[in-house]
């Protein structure tokens, strides 16, 4: 979001399902989709066409976004593919615990080794506090454990395509609560219409398909 804005960090988020469909057939042993493939194609050439259109015509370099968004999707992707293997055998409320205690630990030492202290100094307002703690709580922690838990009765690449539904009304929020930086051009909203296309069309031909099997 730093690198570029909302809007561009939503889109690559939805690229996640695509990596989910080359990845789950590797850890769960199931057979690659072509269509998937030609999905994948079809949304890389999108955020191309949508990261080139707005380097030449616009005063923002949006490229150094959709890279962090990119790679993003793809661990976050394989975060929870892992975490759909560990369900089976851990409690979610373990797993989120060792996974949170482990990112503590590994940004801690990160800042100690870059010697910022910052975090500990910087004054924090009872308003930010309240805000903090909100999304550590609700948006973080426990909105994580329910997700974990609900890889007990579905998929993994089911629950991305449900999260891949965010883009859609953060997007409009994001237009909403931040104005002008959030406004991009046309092809950008091309783009994005393109990689959701391919979301919900991918959906559709997964649920025909299960039908045709019953």
């Amino acid at each position: 979001i730093d690198a570029s804005n909302v809007s561009v960090a939503l889109i690559c988020m939805s690229t996640g399902s695509l990596f989910s469909a080359f990845l789950e057939p590797i850890f769960y042993k199931r057979k690659i989709l072509y269509y998937e493939i030609i999905f994948g194609i079809i949304a890389i050439l999108a955020l191309s066409f949508m990261s080139y259109d707005a380097n030449t015509n616009n005063e923002n370099d949006y490229s150094l976004g959709y890279i962090y968004g990119i790679l993003s999707a793809f661990l976050g992707t394989l975060f929870t593919i892992l975490n759909g293997r560990y369900i089976q055998k851990l409690d979610a409320a373990k797993i989120t615990m060792i996974e949170m205690f482990g990112g503590v630990l590994i940004v801690t030492a990160y800042l100690i080794y870059l010697d910022d202290f910052s975090v500990f100094t910087n004054t924090v307002t009872t308003v930010d506090l309240t805000y903090i703690l909100i999304l550590a709580t609700i948006c973080t922690a426990g909105i994580f454990v329910w997700m974990t838990e609900l890889m007990r009765y579905i998929k993994p690449y089911s629950l991305i395509m449900a999260i891949n539904l965010e883009p859609i009304y953060s997007i409009i929020l994001a237009v909403i609560i931040f104005g002008n930086s959030e406004k991009m051009d046309q092809t950008f909203y091309i783009g994005g219409t393109i990689i959701l296309a391919l979301v919900f069309l991918d959906t559709y031909l997964k649920n025909k398909k299960a039908k045709n099997k019953i």
